[in-house]
């Protein structure tokens, strides 16, 4: 039975790719300190979660060299990016001060056959065409810098080491569990809060949105296979998506007309139009397809509510 490290576990994303590793036999371990996960989310013993910060240096080098596991997939960041723009210090401290502490306790164990890093298309300069992995980056925000950084330190891991090293580039999840307020989940609370007048922001720009589970089901695919070199994967849906396109959806499963107010706090000065993967890579190197269209997870999204 493998062993995994799952850091930011009990997440949105890490909630789902430990129900996806469970259905394989995985032995999981979790590193979360639950400032935006949630322990419910996650169906671990208590003595394989383990609540700490991965600021905490020693504790994270005990517990990692304590398990020495096969495979550490590294999710844990904040990436809620009004937030992170906001906190820049706090945001990059933990994004890269604790992602080194990881990729260090991680160079130490003798069984590790494979580490994957969480990183973000946040990293794509602004383009109006589906961005592929060798394409130049040139993050826009304090995000998609740190997590740039984040890519940085792992090739000198990899370097260091020769542990085979996943850069994995998300682009917009959605499904259950989200903790934080992003498009989806904004309009689904207002919506079952009875609202059928809802209040957004910028209404044309277009995002590639992946749902959790088919998210879970590609890293799984990578961790089994990927077993030399580094290398870097945009994980997405390979489809567009404006604003207003999300609402259309939410109105075909409510079958119920919703309006749209903009309110000028919610609009970004500094917004692309596009953000678009070319998942060409991924999906011949893992032969694997996205299987959940937006209408059926928001379908399930406000039948789960």
């Amino acid at each position: 039975m493998k062993k995994v490290i799952i850091t930011g576990g009990a997440g949105f994303i890490g909630s789902a790719v430990i129900s996806e590793l469970q259905k394989h036999n995985f032995d999981i371990y979790v590193i979360d300190n639950l400032t935006f996960g949630n322990r419910k989310f996650i169906n671990i013993p208590d003595d394989k979660f383990f609540n700490i910060d991965i600021l905490d240096n020693t504790n994270v080098d005990e517990i990692i060299s304590r398990i020495s596991p096969n495979q550490i997939i590294h999710l844990a960041a904040v990436h809620f990016i009004p937030y992170c723009n906001q906190n820049p210090f706090e945001s990059s401290n933990i994004n890269i001060h604790g992602t080194i502490n990881i990729l260090n306790s991680a160079s130490k164990l003798r069984n590790l056959e494979s580490l994957l890093f969480a990183s973000t298309a946040a990293v794509y300069p602004i383009s109006d065409y589906a961005v592929k992995e060798n394409d130049v980056v040139n993050p826009l925000d304090i995000y998609g810098l740190s997590k740039l950084a984040g890519e940085h330190l792992c090739h000198e891991f990899y370097l260091k080491t020769r542990t085979p090293t996943i850069i994995c580039r998300f682009f917009n999840a959605f499904g259950p569990n989200e903790t934080n307020p992003h498009l989806i989940p904004e309009i689904q609370n207002q919506i079952i809060s009875g609202l059928r007048r809802i209040k957004l922001g910028n209404l044309t720009p277009k995002r590639d949105f992946i749902h959790t589970s088919d998210m879970a089901n590609a890293l799984h695919l990578l961790i089994e296979k990927f077993d030399n070199g580094i290398d870097v994967f945009n994980l997405g849906r390979g489809i567009e998506y404006s604003v207003t396109e999300i609402v259309d959806a939410f109105e075909r499963q409510l079958g119920e007309k919703i309006n749209i107010e903009i309110e000028p706090t919610r609009v970004r000065k500094v917004e692309r139009m596009h953000l678009l993967a070319d998942i060409t890579k991924l999906k011949s190197y893992i032969n694997w397809e996205p299987k959940i269209s937006i209408d059926e997870g928001i379908k399930t999204l406000l039948q789960n509510n």
